[in-house]
């Protein structure tokens, strides 16, 4: 079976879920020359989309708008159109339920709606980070029993995980590499063919689940040594050794060896949530996945550490840490990105509150807090200015996340106590930072 894009030089695209991961790949097809339509259940994003206004923060609305100028992107509510596209790539959340179990609810009501509108040749390419087995065993029968159509047969189904680092000047869509994995050889070969009309270079492998497994070892590596770093932070703290300088010292070595960084725990949509999809889909094998579910332990706890190191920095100054005024600086998972999912610093901000603090934030990126699943009630609080006035009515300064627009100097110099989780203040004269700045 052909696909109905591969005699042309230019296909036509959609990509379901206009968030960090699918809109810059939407973009990326449009710069190559393609016509793509975004397909997103949420209107007002569509609405911005069509009106060429981005939404996310390192992503140009001019860029948008010159794709919309010349009629290459469309955005739409309308999944009927599936049916216009020669490929269908998927891009919709895989978050944890509160049980820490795999939520593919977005998958799955994805396949119900683009399933009724497949045609025979199309390509289907879930991107959505999951356990081994979900495209073929949860996407494939939904698409088959809706659309009538045979996987491998009518149309191609594959699985290429998103490598998406939002922020990264270094790395681009274009830049990044596509692991690909078809559901049979030739899924995988018009799956990799697409990727190639978007100027993508791919890396084929032998099937969905080693694609699927592929991106698990990624982000489950990380994990793990973040966890190893943290924990020697807390270690080398009460051993009062600079884990910090130990770092620097330890990335000399030009082989062997490669730097992790500590911090007040994971952020993001990839590496606080994805080892536990492997975890739950391990036990299905009757597989305890201990190391994985250790660092996990690990990181989930540095939020606790980095509240009680807190506690102990007001107690030096005689101070409790309930009725404190405490300023979060920083609300976004990672530095200089507007993108605040599995933040530790909402999980912070809770502590704190539990505790009896009184807490604001500054987040230059998240000028108010939007809605979120686990943290609803934050939603609506505004961002508080950093200046000469503001700080000082504030018993404690807590940085839990550096963004580089932050004038690190001035914000120690006009408070009264600084407790630094990712060693922004490090280059602040040492002078200044004496008796202010305390390493969390």
């Amino acid at each position: 079976m052909s696909w109905r894009g591969e005699a042309r030089g230019k296909v036509v695209v959609g990509v379901v879920g206009m968030g960090y991961v699918g809109l810059p790949l939407l973009l990326q097809f449009c710069r190559s020359g393609n016509t793509a339509i975004g397909f997103d259940i949420d209107e007002e994003k569509v609405k911005s989309l069509s009106a060429g206004k981005s939404y996310i923060r390192h992503i140009e609305s001019s860029a948008l708008a010159e794709a919309i100028k010349t009629g290459r992107l469309s955005a739409t509510t309308d999944f009927s159109r599936i049916a216009e596209v020669d490929a269908v790539i998927i891009c919709v959340p895989t978050p944890l339920t509160r049980h820490r179990e795999p939520d593919i609810s977005y998958i799955v009501n994805t396949g119900k709606q683009i399933g009724p509108h497949l045609r025979s040749g199309q390509v289907v390419v879930l991107e959505s980070t999951t356990y081994p087995g979900t495209t073929d065993e949860d996407l494939k029968p939904i698409l088959e029993k809706l659309s009538g159509l045979k996987a491998g047969v009518d149309f191609h189904l594959a699985f290429s995980p998103e490598r998406e680092d939002p922020g990264n000047p270094q790395f681009k869509t274009a830049d990044i590499p596509k692991v690909v994995g078809g559901y049979t050889a030739e899924c995988g070969r018009h799956a990799a063919a697409l990727y190639g009309k978007a100027g993508i270079r791919t890396v084929p492998v032998s099937s969905t689940r080693v694609a699927e497994s592929a991106k698990l070892l990624e982000n489950i590596f990380r994990c793990v040594n973040i966890a190893m770093v943290n924990e020697l932070k807390i270690v080398f703290d009460r051993m009062g050794i600079d884990v910090w300088e130990v770092i620097q010292a330890a990335k000399t070595k030009p082989f062997g060896f490669m730097p992790f960084y500590p911090g007040p725990g994971l952020g993001g949509h990839c590496i606080p949530i994805d080892p536990f999809y492997l975890t739950w889909k391990a036990r299905e094998y009757n597989v305890c996945t201990r190391f994985i579910e250790l660092a996990g332990e690990v990181n989930a706890g540095m939020p606790e550490y980095v509240v009680q190191r807190t506690l102990e920095a007001l107690s030096d100054r005689g101070k409790a840490l309930k009725g404190a005024k405490v300023l979060l600086v920083g609300l976004a998972y990672k530095k200089d990105v507007d993108d605040m999912r599995e933040s530790p610093s909402l999980v912070l901000w809770e502590l704190l509150e539990g505790r009896g603090a009184t807490v604001n934030y500054h987040d230059p990126f998240i000028p108010v807090v939007p809605r979120t699943r686990e943290h609803a009630r934050f939603a609506g609080r505004q961002s508080v200015p950093l200046t000469a006035e503001t700080l000082p009515g504030y018993d404690v300064v807590l940085i839990a996340t550096d963004h580089t627009t932050v004038d690190y100097p001035e914000l120690v110099r006009h408070s009264a106590l600084v407790v630094d989780t990712r060693n922004a203040c490090a280059k602040v004269e040492a002078g200044l930072r004496a008796g202010r700045v305390f390493r969390a």
